[in-house]
């Protein structure tokens, strides 16, 4: 069952460092590119993922073909992609040991969200980091 409780959405948030965001756009007009910049204004750190400008550079971070080209542990798995694009993503984020993952606005994968549960990771399906954040009253990142 994704979360739904306000206290359990913002104990994830105040406890992540670390975001991959699947889908991030080089274009200011796309929603990732103004999430992903929200969410490094916090201080979170952001690893863009997009098979499609791999190699450029958003908001400052090296954008990564895939979830398995990172290094680096990874809180949550924020996803910007269509519904029916979010199985492989979850499947990624369960092989690298991510710690969540998080559905836009308007992603819902109740398969891909099981799957993800019943590997140990969190799920926030149908929401916005972006939004939840100052709505929650989540501190910033190392404050």
């Amino acid at each position: 069952m994704p979360l739904t409780d306000d206290a359990a959405i913002k104990a994830l948030l105040e406890g992540a460092r670390t975001i991959a965001l699947v889908g991030a756009s080089d274009r200011p007009s796309r929603p990732s590119y103004g999430v992903m910049a929200a969410l490094q204004r916090h201080g979170y750190r952001v690893i863009p993922v997009n098979p499609q400008i791999t190699g450029e550079h958003v908001h400052g971070e090296f954008v990564f073909r895939d979830l398995h080209q990172l290094g680096d542990p990874i809180d949550i798995v924020d996803i910007f992609r269509r519904s029916d694009a979010v199985g492989a993503v979850v499947d990624e984020a369960i092989a690298i040991g991510a710690k969540a993952v998080w559905m836009q606005l308007g992603v819902i994968d109740h398969d891909a969200a099981a799957r993800a549960e019943a590997a140990g990771l969190q799920v926030v399906m149908d929401r916005c980091p972006a939004i939840d954040i100052p709505r929650l009253g989540v501190a910033p990142v190392g404050a």
